[in-house]
């Protein structure tokens, strides 16, 4: 429980997480029905990008920062209509030319839910739950617990309204995280079929995270999307090299949002001299078959 995401704010791996969870919340926002987000491993409400912390790495620089701010060139235009929610809560925290602060998950999702939806933050940390109660906890659209995140999964599922999106981001910080991970789906998956599970995953050493698609796989949904983006070749396993999203029951306009988003993303953070790289498996692709094509795989055998 020593993690403390203020070395990584706004770094290449929160930009994709952020840009997707937005593009799924205003998905969700079609419909005039209330839903719930539940996150799971939510950290502070938002990061002073000039803290120590944040100085001490400046991830946020080849991130966000070649997004926003000085010396960021212009998005293509459908690719700048479609990360604007993002963009925007990003801007609402920064009133000035220059990026200061950067919004944490529970803060983000809070500047693009309306007053009839819901937001559960949860975090464990008690330093971080403390500056993330500070942050949105007057917000009567929130609740802030302090539960450990897979009880607190079990807990939440499913929200009374019956309509929700979960998001699990763990620290990482333990061996076997990737299995918990793979069992709070199922478990989540098991209480709350019809939810939108969206889990975020470093990569490494890419064999954990192969391991980690096959026990996905096993769950038997053919609504599994995978989103990977890699700033760099995956042959260093001590150094983030890469991040992706598993997503359970992705909203249908999501990949073709993504065949947009993701080109660019990837060439506008890549590290230094690497070649731009992202993998979008959608659910029924080769890769990433639905449980009867699967079923008519092992027939073959």
């Amino acid at each position: 429980m020593n993690y403390r995401h203020a070395y990584h704010a706004g770094n290449f791996a929160d930009v994709l997480k952020h840009v997707v969870l937005a593009r799924v919340l205003d998905y969700m926002k079609r419909k005039p029905a209330p839903f719930r987000l539940i996150d799971t491993h939510a950290g502070a409400g938002r990061y002073a990008l000039a803290s120590a912390e944040a100085s001490r790495t400046g991830e946020w620089r080849d991130g966000v920062g070649r997004l926003l701010g000085q010396g960021a060139a212009s998005l293509p235009p459908e690719v700048a209509r479609l990360l604007q929610p993002y963009l925007d809560a990003v801007r609402a925290e920064n009133p000035g030319a220059a990026l200061s602060t950067y919004p944490g998950s529970p803060l983000l999702a809070l500047r693009l839910l309306r007053a009839s939806d819901t937001l559960i933050a949860n975090e464990l940390h008690p330093e971080e739950r403390a500056q993330l109660d500070a942050d949105i906890g007057r917000d009567r659209r929130a609740k802030v617990m302090g539960l450990d995140a897979w009880i607190a999964l079990k807990a939440l599922l499913p929200p009374k309204e019956r309509r929700g999106v979960v998001l699990i981001d763990p620290p990482f910080e333990e061996p076997g995280e990737l299995e918990r991970m793979a069992d709070g789906l199922a478990d989540g998956l098991a209480r709350f079929a019809t939810g939108v599970f969206l889990a975020w995953y470093p990569i490494k050493d890419t064999p954990p995270v192969e391991r980690f698609h096959h026990r996905l796989a096993a769950l038997g949904t053919d609504k599994l999307l995978r989103i990977e983006l890699m700033i760099r070749a995956s042959g260093d396993p001590d150094r983030l090299n890469g991040c992706g999203l598993a997503i359970v029951n992705p909203p249908f306009t999501l990949v073709r949002e993504l065949a947009v988003i993701l080109p660019e993303l990837a060439r506008r953070l890549a590290a230094p001299g690497e070649a731009p790289g992202f993998r979008l498996e959608p659910p029924g692709s080769p890769a990433n078959p639905p449980p009867e094509a699967k079923r008519r795989m092992r027939s073959r055998r």
